[in-house]
């Protein structure tokens, strides 16, 4: 009788350490992105930036895509570059005797936080960091039959990063619009008539997404 009640006492002893245990380790379980059962897609978007240079108008095109997880995360690359006419001052022209205009790009590393990404209409949050880079050079001197060759003048590297936040819209399965609005923020940029204040200036952006959401 003795053995007995001791063999359940130790049962009972096991079964409230064991469940304790699984409570303990229930509650310290460690949860990560890429778990069993996680949803994978992908996406490539093309954007059009309305922003400012040195106080002129810039239109900036980006194209970028990646890996989407568990619809709400893309990690991927991103590449920009301004598509218009950015006239270079004669007292900041690498020479004066020509007609120059600058040029900047970006290009690095984009992520996006999407907000209810199966709702029509969600928010997403991104963030581009990368090297960018302005230049002098003539834009129009493809039309000069007797001079065909692209110089670069004042070639300029930089760090850049451009948080943004977008509304976004699922027009259909595969393609959504994207509006909203990007600060661009630069360091370390030593250009003639370019620092840093003159390139960091807010973007407000267009966007299809094209791909498996």
């Amino acid at each position: 009788m003795k053995k007995s009640i001791l063999v359940f006492a130790i049962a009972c002893g096991l079964m409230v350490s064991g469940h304790s245990y699984a409570q303990d380790s229930s509650r310290h379980k460690i949860r990560t992105i890429f778990r069993p059962g996680t949803s994978s897609g992908g996406y490539g978007a093309l954007s059009n930036k309305f922003t400012t240079i040195r106080g002129q108008y810039a239109n900036i095109a980006e194209v970028y895509g990646g890996w989407y997880v568990n619809h709400w995360f893309m990690i991927g690359l991103s590449a920009a570059a301004v598509t218009n006419n950015l006239p270079v001052p004669i007292e900041n022209s690498a020479d004066p005797s020509l007609n120059l205009s600058y040029q900047y790009g970006q290009f690095g590393l984009m992520t996006e936080y999407v907000i209810g990404s199966g709702r029509a209409v969600h928010l997403a949050f991104s963030l581009f960091a990368g090297p960018g880079f302005t230049l002098q050079y003539q834009r129009y001197d493809f039309n000069n039959n007797n001079n065909r060759e692209r110089h670069i003048r004042d070639e300029n590297w930089f760090f850049v990063a451009e948080p943004g936040m977008h509304l976004e819209f699922n027009v259909l399965k595969w393609m959504r619009f994207s509006p909203g609005i990007s600060y661009r923020a630069t360091a370390g940029s030593n250009a003639s008539g370019l620092s840093d204040s003159d390139l960091s200036n807010l973007s407000y952006n267009a966007t299809l997404k094209f791909g498996r959401f």
